[in-house]
């Protein structure tokens, strides 16, 4: 995902720099308003249409499925070190291992320091998991990974089962009122924006920075491992699933322009009716708690696989028809990047919308959302080439870089 191999893989560079401007679609809603929005935009007040709008474009088109091509890079990114590693005479398992120790320490800063969101502790356990499937087939790696969906899929619904069995349980006459008392609680942040977890959430992200890292400290590790459950097999599962297509030479841009394009419309005839359909069930449902939190969590997952593949796809055949125009260039610079601009759209987004910076947290409804998106693409785009034609990687490139090999690297590239 982050870490590229050298020489560079054009095609893997466009697809980081893809996911790294798409998964801040998906993450806007969860840096300017309370943590339960990303399931629900009701959290944030009565949906109006252009919230709604925005709400149907990131659940069809990048909830989940930027994720997935995340991981998928990050796997195949792994083989690449490793056989880079190999070649040179080191040990690659080792290398990646230590790659993983400093990703996850840099990951931890990012929770505690900035923003509660982070992914990069997550892949790093995660990549340690994968290294024992490294050696396997392309069919072996695929068939693995569609377990590991399949487990995924199994907790994530009994997990929602048991909400529903617990809201029935309370709402039936002569419930003990402990029962009903602590669903109500359980619900009450996923309804509304008048519970009072979310307005001490809201009054926390308002404050100064002391008080956020005071909350994410206090919500570590319990949150995060609660969190942790729910993503790691599916986690695991794209990055074997991204193991199998490099090996098979899809990530790389070695198959011709039509598979690409009948893979793509494929896996999205596949993907995007079910997900309408289930969109159309949360709306019409006026956003009801339950139904919400569900679709996001569970139902939508088996759909958000061919979706993810598609937009893999999707991107490069345009790749394969495009290669030459300027913003293809600045695109995979944003990839070649993407560590730094992952980091650096968390610092610029939490300096927007938490306390210590302009302090718009939850005052901005999702509608209005999508310029502060717009705006951080322009700005990976602009600076993600200018930075690198000084310098041989990103910021943080080097510093994890510097961190693996436990001495400076080259960054100049007069050096």
């Amino acid at each position: 995902m982050i870490a590229a191999a050298s020489p560079r893989i054009p095609a893997m560079d466009v697809l980081r720099g893809c996911a790294v401007m798409g998964i801040l679609w998906m993450n806007i809603t969860a840096f300017a308003l309370p943590q339960m929005a990303y399931f629900n935009p009701a959290v944030a007040g009565t949906p109006q249409t252009g919230d709604i709008l925005f709400w149907l474009s990131s659940f069809l088109f990048f909830d989940g499925k930027m994720r997935g091509l995340f991981a998928m890079l990050f796997g195949a990114s792994m083989l690449l070190l490793i056989d880079r590693e190999e070649m040179a005479g080191r040990s690659g398992r080792r290398a990646q291992v230590v790659r993983s120790a400093w990703l996850f320490l840099i990951g931890l800063a990012h929770h505690v320091l900035l923003w509660w969101g982070d992914i990069l502790m997550l892949y790093a356990i995660v990549g340690l998991a994968a290294l024992l499937f490294v050696r396997q087939e392309p069919t072996a790696l695929v068939k693995m990974a569609f377990l590991l969906f399949l487990l995924h899929f199994l907790l994530c619904a009994a997990f929602i089962g048991s909400l529903y069995a617990w809201s029935h349980a309370a709402a039936a006459p002569g419930a003990d009122a402990a029962l009903r008392d602590g669903f109500q609680a359980f619900i009450a942040p996923l309804s509304g924006p008048g519970s009072g977890a979310t307005q001490m959430e809201i009054a926390t992200y308002r404050g100064d920075i002391g008080g956020i890292i005071a909350y994410h400290l206090a919500g570590f590790p319990g949150e995060w491992f609660w969190s942790f459950s729910f993503t790691a097999l599916e986690a695991l599962g794209f990055m074997l699933l991204g193991m199998a297509m490099l090996k098979g030479g899809f990530l790389i841009g070695r198959w011709d322009a039509e598979q690409y394009r009948r893979t793509a419309r494929h896996c999205f005839l596949i993907g995007l009716p079910p997900m309408a359909a289930l969109a159309a069930w949360v709306v019409l449902g006026g956003f009801a708690p339950l139904p919400a939190f569900g679709s996001a969590l569970a139902w939508s997952f088996p759909f958000r696989i061919p979706l993810s593949v598609g937009w893999a796809a999707l991107i490069l055949w345009l790749l394969s028809r495009h290669a030459q125009r300027p913003i293809v260039d600045r695109i995979a610079a944003a990839g070649r990047m993407a560590l730094s601009n992952y980091l650096g759209t968390s610092l610029l987004m939490t300096a927007i919308f938490y306390g210590w910076g302009l302090g718009l947290f939850a005052q901005v409804r999702p509608a209005l959302l999508l310029p502060f998106v717009l705006g951080a693409w322009a700005i990976m785009l602009l600076w993600s080439p200018l930075w690198l034609a000084h310098f041989r990687m990103g910021p943080m490139e080097w510093v994890w870089r510097s961190f693996m090999h436990l001495k400076p690297q080259k960054i100049r590239k007069n050096n």
